[in-house]
């Protein structure tokens, strides 16, 4: 049974065992993310070499995604690397003159040296995910004196957010030009961009990817609590970029959990109307990481990402560093196809209300419509060269697989992202124009992707290759 929902795997020491990256190809995934923020550029070059190898091997086509590490706001270290434990009402300083190794009891360098500039009394500063909070009582020089406001155990290089977000930190680090470099050379498929604060972050990536020779499509990791302070701000964002992740993280620590679920459902719902791509991401199985199997609440979260129509759901620790690397990927798999039963008998319907700026975008949602309304169609076929009409396909909600046809090996890739959308190679411009359905359709029958009297939607270009959609048309597989 097919899934809908594409699942990313973040790889690391666990998928570097013999067998296992091709295991988690097998069972589901879809994409490979590479996080920049560990490893070396020789590491990444060679788990993308092992996918695209077993990608190949197995016919099976799998994206790579290159994952910049972004700001690090982040405390520096304690002497002899003693964890500390902080109790409600302590003071205790955040210092950024302060020596890296000269932590104690009492005070902490930082490694972001504009903090002190950007706090003002009064601001709560979040500390390892919001789990030890400060009360800034004031600002001395580069000196921040804080009061606890929630305590517990605090250790070397945990994280920094600020309560509603605000800090000044650039998105796009000395580091993050250096692995958009690495990302070049690797030939990734999409660069998510880490915390960027607006449309300018975003556009500074593309030019960088675009100066080092690279197509990769750009995915804007939404983290900060000002960037979904409003639907202008959030709009600003989607529209830069290719595709969104909703990085629930950062994003919570900053914003508060309570309010993260209206936000994430906000922004499935935003990214498909403005026709991007959209990933749900941090700790979706987080207990699979030492458990082989996950909690019902574990289960009830994916499913309720897929049902509000995220394109895909991605895995961090749990395939790059846990115990149970293909475990997770076969749960999470079962996960899709269990939501995706609920929500295939309710297609959403197709607006016949709104304007499409582009002919093959009319094309793309007419084929929605009559698969939604027409009884029997049991596939989509798109002959695609770019991989833009299968996009705006995958925005409208149906239980009808797309087969995206494409002689472009990276359209291909960049297709794996896509919610409901099947892609293969297939040249067509080597094809009679006069047998070219009959090619297609046997096509996908040698694969069992149809059977004889199958109704089915082909869309193409009335020139092969020429990469405009213009037409559909309904067939009867022979």
């Amino acid at each position: 049974m097919l899934k809908r929902t594409k699942i990313v795997a973040t790889l690391g020491p666990s998928t570097d065992k013999p067998g296992v990256l091709e295991q988690l190809i097998r069972c589901g995934v879809n994409v490979v993310r590479l996080n920049f923020s560990h490893g070396s550029a020789d590491d990444h070059r060679r788990r993308a070499q092992e996918v695209r190898d077993i990608s190949n091997q197995l016919a099976i086509p799998v994206a790579v995604l290159g994952d910049l590490q972004g700001p690090k706001i982040r405390i520096a270290r304690f002497k002899d690397d003693k964890k500390i434990k902080l109790a409600v009402g302590d003071h205790f300083a955040l210092d950024s003159s302060l020596d890296t190794y000269a932590g104690d009891q009492s005070q902490v360098g930082i490694d972001y040296k504009a903090l002190p500039e950007d706090s003002r009394p009064g601001d709560i500063l979040l500390l390892d995910d919001g789990r030890v909070q400060f009360k800034v009582i004031d600002v001395q020089g580069t000196r921040i004196n804080c009061e606890v406001i929630i305590g517990g155990p605090l250790s070397n290089n945990k994280g920094i957010n600020r309560q509603g977000g605000g800090l000044s930190a650039a998105a796009l680090t000395d580091k993050d030009k250096q692995d958009i470099l690495v990302a070049a050379d690797i030939d990734v498929d999409y660069v998510a961009v880490s915390f960027p604060r607006n449309s300018a972050d975003l556009h500074e990536a593309r030019q960088l990817l675009d100066a080092a020779g690279s197509s990769a499509e750009i995915i804007a990791k939404v983290e900060r609590a000002e960037t979904v302070s409003s639907t202008e701000a959030l709009d600003d964002i989607i529209l830069a970029c290719d595709g969104v992740m909703v990085a629930r993280g950062d994003l919570g620590v900053e914003i508060g959990d309570a309010e993260l679920i209206g936000v994430q459902k906000h922004l499935i719902n935003r990214a498909r109307e403005l026709n991007r791509v959209v990933i749900t991401a941090t700790q979706m199985m987080e207990t699979m990481i030492q458990n082989p199997m996950p909690t019902r609440a574990e289960v009830f979260d994916v499913a309720n990402a897929i049902l509000d129509g995220t394109d895909a759901v991605m895995l961090s620790a749990e395939t790059a560093a846990g115990d149970y690397p293909v475990e997770v990927v076969q749960a999470m798999t079962k996960i899709c196809q269990g939501a995706e039963k609920h929500q295939l008998s309710r297609p959403a319907p197709t607006s016949i209300t709104q304007q499409c700026e582009h002919f093959d975008e009319t094309i793309a949602r007419s084929a929605m419509y009559t698969a939604n309304h027409l009884v029997g169609v049991k596939a989509i076929i798109c002959l695609t060269e770019s991989g833009s009409t299968p996009r705006w396909m995958s925005r409208i909600r149906s239980g009808v697989p797309i087969y995206a046809l494409t002689r472009n090996e990276k359209a291909m890739s960049r297709m794996t992202l896509f919610r409901g959308v099947e892609p293969m190679l297939f040249d067509a411009t080597e094809i009679d124009i006069n047998d070219l359905n009959t090619r297609i359709l046997d096509h996908l029958k040698a694969k069992n992707l149809l059977s004889s009297g199958d109704l089915v939607l082909l869309t193409r270009g009335a020139v092969i290759g020429s990469g405009s959609t213009n037409s559909m048309q309904v067939l009867q597989v022979p």
